[in-house]
């Protein structure tokens, strides 16, 4: 399994037979080096979308265009994308969808959703979500923009991730001790690897205070940008 980062909560996930993109937004990220869009999107066989915000969700309608890839998300926001043209696999909180051989279940998460981009008005979209991806052995969480919640509790305790991608920039999700404090309550993760941050200044430039507040044993990985992380 391959995890690459694109850059804030964007993600490439090489499972199974599958390349999953995560919430790829690419251009107007200031993280992600244009020059290798191309390097990012091909292969690509399904995109992930958390929810429906500008920097999660504005570029799904072109990148599904450009790769031929269905966009699997919430149903209301699948509804406004399959409007735009965009092939999609709407499904729910507690649905399981496969991927190539990855198992896919969508989440809770504690977050706003809309689509906010494109120059219209704010349209509602569903509501925030996370991922349980399974597949080559391991369980990752991606959690979404999200702040500590006692869903945790059981999503860990039922799915058992031990890899934890986690929303942890702080202003508009968690922050880095908050994400520590999650981590030590309620999972037993082996990796965890902090995204949305060091976008913009707002947000937190590293992941310090999140390699200090857990227990030795776990490996924090600060992610750079098209660096695969082998697990």
């Amino acid at each position: 399994m391959k995890i690459i980062w694109l850059g804030h909560s964007g993600f490439r996930l090489e499972i199974e037979q599958a390349v999953l993109l995560i919430d790829p937004w690419l251009t107007g990220n200031p993280m992600f080096p244009a020059d290798r869009r191309t390097e990012a999107l091909t292969g690509a066989t399904h995109i992930l979308l958390t929810h429906g915000h500008g920097d999660h969700a504005a570029e799904a309608v072109s990148i599904a265009k450009e790769t031929g890839a269905p966009v699997a998300c919430i149903h209301e926001l699948s509804e406004w994308l399959n409007g735009m043209g965009t092939a999609t696999i709407g499904f729910g909180k507690g649905g399981t969808i496969d991927c190539g051989g990855a198992k896919v279940t969508m989440v809770n998460a504690t977050h706003s959703a809309s689509i906010d981009f494109g120059g219209g008005p704010l349209l509602p979209a569903g509501s925030a979500a996370g991922f349980m991806i399974a597949g080559e052995g391991h369980v990752t969480y991606v959690s979404g923009d999200t702040d500590i919640m006692a869903d945790m509790g059981w999503m860990a305790e039922y799915h058992k991730p031990d890899v934890g991608i986690l929303s942890c920039g702080g202003h508009y999700t968690m922050d880095m001790d908050r994400a520590a404090f999650a981590a030590r309550k309620y999972f037993q993760f082996r990796t965890v690897i902090p995204c949305h941050y060091r976008t913009f200044p707002l947000l937190a430039q590293n992941a310090d205070a999140l390699r200090a507040g857990l227990p030795p044993g776990i490996e924090v990985i600060e992610p750079q940008v098209l660096d695969p992380i082998a697990l």
